[in-house]
């Protein structure tokens, strides 16, 4: 049995320990909020309740069978329910597309009543072409240990594979190779902001993400996804681990050429034969946080770090919570208001073109509305909780090349998160969607709330972006170079999003291997 803390309690952290308690390791995992979920988070408000983070589950089964290899059913533990619509799309020009989850009979139907004769044909093949990458992609990339630019031998074996993969192909090259509609076009742009990149850079291979989601479906736990980390936590207490909140890591220790556990702000040490890293890998490494790093000084701080800032830093969010009076007809659990200029979005939060090599905040951004029929969610039933979500540059103070600051105070005296959340409520106005005076309480989290809620540097929600051919290999890997010390979530190999940062537990506990 190996002594293995585990830092970070967001949704890698907790599926890594439920797997290595599972498999008689004596877990304590640390986790430096007041609770446990990390991006998972849950804000109530009055008898409002709202979700932080994600805000559905896709591909299911990464946690079903994390709870089955762990001894109990997921669906034990949580009440997961599918959803029949997957997204209402609102386009500049009126359009508006209600896309089914699960049926490509009822999606067909649905793309060529909305965008006319043929659509629904030209999104099954996108789906088709996202079917054989993920089927190509999913062992070598995703469920095992990444090996580099080895991982692409076998596929460079095979042409046709290779091909199919198009490592070199953006995702918006691929959309206009196969889809002629521009508002299909534009659906496929979104699926790179799920993990906070440009298309534009993006690899083709995010076309297996909307394969995903329209074979899996859909899913929502009842009572908001907070209840899954909550599920997650009190299955590694049942197994046997410990979960400790309030208990922030200041250093990774290292003993004898190997991490030897971790010290935590206050002075007190805690020893460990393995440690894993569930939280950002930059804060690991010291990459854009002033010089400070859970990582003492030497070859291995200095590698890493090195290798991380060659990859480019996801984008991150501003969010508004909005406690509404009254009730939307004919609303759905989540909706997209998508801007007339996609391009000009991801100008902004990148610096490029007008914005001359410093990001902005979105002028006229892409707007996602969760809005969760739950009566958890809401004190009766004449309200409605909403989670709306922009994409947004990171938070950087004094460095306006690589984002804003967010905490800026204009010459008026109005803070700048309060001036964007007014314009954020007017773009939504001009869609379509004018809840201006059925506000009853609103709440804002920056990307400067995000990076001091949850530690990801600069706010970045899925640490590093997908941009450019070579982004997945540029990732921190799973296995670090000191003996004993792994990362997992988000931010580390495969990537973000709650099936990859599953994923990536998986990978990180057959690494540890057995007691």
């Amino acid at each position: 049995m190996a002594r293995v803390v585990v830092v970070g309690a967001g949704a890698g952290g907790l599926a890594v320990a439920m797997r290595l308690a599972r498999r008689r390791h004596d877990v304590l995992v640390l986790e430096a909020a007041d609770e446990v979920g990390g991006k998972l988070g849950w804000v109530e408000h009055e008898g409002f309740g709202f979700d932080t983070g994600p805000s559905l589950v896709t591909l299911p089964a990464v946690y079903r069978d994390l709870f089955l290899k762990t001894g109990k059913k997921l669906e034990a533990c949580l009440d997961l329910v599918p959803l029949e619509t997957a997204a209402r799309y609102r386009f500049a020009d009126g359009t508006v597309l209600d896309l089914p989850a699960g049926s490509r009979g009822a999606l067909r139907r649905a793309l060529d009543d909305a965008l006319g004769a043929g659509a629904g044909d030209q999104w099954i093949r996108l789906l088709e072409r996202g079917s054989r990458i993920w089927d190509l992609s999913r062992g070598p990339f995703l469920t095992s240990p990444l090996r580099g630019l080895r991982t692409l031998l076998p596929l460079a074996r095979r042409r046709r594979d290779l091909a199919t993969i198009a490592p070199t192909t953006s995702l918006r090259r691929l959309g206009e190779q196969l889809l002629e509609h521009p508002h299909l076009r534009t659906m496929l742009d979104r699926y790179a902001t799920y993990s906070g990149s440009d298309p534009r850079r993006a690899p083709a291979a995010l076309a297996s993400t909307a394969f995903v989601e329209q074979a899996f479906g859909s899913w929502y736990v009842r009572g908001g996804l907070r209840r899954l980390a909550l599920a997650m936590a009190g299955r590694v207490e049942a197994l046997g681990g410990e979960v400790r909140c309030g208990a922030a890591v200041e250093e990774v220790l290292v003993e004898g050429g190997r991490a030897a556990g971790v010290r935590l702000v206050g002075g007190e040490e805690v020893a460990a034969d393995v440690v894993v890293m569930a939280g950002d890998a930059a804060a690991l490494y010291g990459v854009g946080t002033g010089g400070r790093a859970l990582l003492p000084p030497g070859r291995v701080r200095r590698r890493g770090a090195r290798r991380l800032r060659l990859a480019e830093p996801s984008a991150s969010g501003f969010v508004l919570l909005l406690a509404l009076s009254g009730r939307t007809p004919d609303l759905q659990h989540h909706t997209v208001l998508f801007p007339a200029d996609y391009d000009a979005e991801f100008d902004a939060l990148s610096g490029t073109g007008r914005h001359r090599g410093a990001p902005v905040p979105v002028e006229d951004p892409t707007v996602y509305v969760s809005a969760p029929d739950d009566p958890a969610t809401r004190p009766d039933e004449d309200s409605e909780a909403w989670f709306v979500l922009v994409n947004a540059p990171r938070h950087r103070p004094g460095a306006p090349r690589e984002g804003v600051d967010w905490d800026a105070v204009g010459d008026d005296g109005v803070p700048l998160a309060e001036r964007y959340a007014d314009h954020v409520l007017d773009v939504m106005a001009q869609r379509g969607l004018d809840v201006r005076d059925r506000v009853l309480w609103r709440g804002v989290r920056t990307p400067a709330d995000l990076e001091r809620l949850t530690g990801s540097v600069g706010g970045s929600i899925y640490g590093s972006s997908s941009n450019g051919a070579r982004a997945a290999f540029l990732r921190p890997a799973n296995a670090t170079a000191l003996p004993g010390l792994y990362c997992v979530g988000g931010s580390s190999h495969p990537g973000g999003g709650l099936p990859l940062v599953g994923l990536s537990a998986e990978v990180v506990a057959g690494l540890v291997g057995d007691a």
